[in-house]
């Protein structure tokens, strides 16, 4: 588990009001992939919070008192643990809100989405000249020549093509949204191939964050389900939990 000081204003609102609100968070790494905030207890509104007994514990971090929310007449239940015995020192003295029981959470004053912004993800998205097809069972759902390549810590590349150069017809929206803090809200798509349905075989950022505008409207296919070309090479369907 890494521990790490922020930089950011940090605030999590629930009900309209703002639960917490700290210059001071606590980056910790409960799992490898993206940290979680926790705040000083002093910087959290505790009148807000209700102890009604229950704990829960995790090894790396001992015994939680788990904490409900109370904004009004909403009430986000267990939302706030305090680890005020726990083996690693640097936690006692915080409090950490569930993210996804409160509202909304903004860093400084734009609000962020899904989980808080690693500070050791970057996003680079370049033009580029390969050519990338990619098929399906043999089916190709997409040729280009004018792909955006998008680099992220962590992930494989992943190429975004002009729907001038996918076969939408053969593409269909799968009804799930999901997001991405450095990105924005992605629509993914399923493709009709051989009589079946595959779900998720790609998406789409209608509307990124402007970090990312190099890719609105573009379509990736997932490199983990697809046969992918680029400049003709077969590439390695990759590993991960997206696969």
């Amino acid at each position: 588990m890494r521990i790490e000081q922020g930089a950011k204003r940090v605030r999590a609102y629930l009900g309209g009001q703002a639960v917490a609100d700290t210059l001071r968070p606590v980056l910790v790494w409960e799992n490898p992939y993206y940290p979680a905030y926790y705040v000083p207890v002093t910087d959290v509104r505790t009148d807000l919070l209700t102890d009604y007994g229950r704990t829960k514990h995790w090894p790396s971090r001992g015994n939680a008192h788990l904490f409900d929310v109370t904004v009004g007449d909403r009430t986000a239940v267990d939302a706030a643990w305090r680890f005020e015995e726990s083996p690693v020192e640097e936690l006692r003295g915080l409090v950490r809100l569930d993210w996804d029981a409160m509202d909304a959470w903004f860093e400084e004053d734009e609000e962020v989405y899904t989980h808080p912004r690693s500070p050791y993800t970057r996003i680079d998205i370049l033009a580029s000249s390969r050519t990338v097809r990619v098929e399906l069972d043999g089916v190709v759902l997409a040729e280009s020549h004018s792909p955006r390549l998008l680099f992220e810590t962590g992930l494989p590349v992943r190429y975004y093509l002009p729907k001038t150069d996918v076969r939408l017809d053969l593409l269909d929206a799968g009804g799930r949204v999901t997001h991405c803090p450095y990105k924005g809200s992605a629509e993914h798509l399923s493709a009709r191939v051989g009589g079946e349905t595959r779900p998720e075989i790609a998406w789409s950022y209608r509307t990124p964050l402007p970090e990312s505008q190099k890719i609105t409207g573009l379509v990736a296919f997932y490199n983990e389900k697809v046969d992918l070309y680029v400049d003709g090479v077969l590439q390695d369907r990759p590993h991960t939990k997206f696969g």
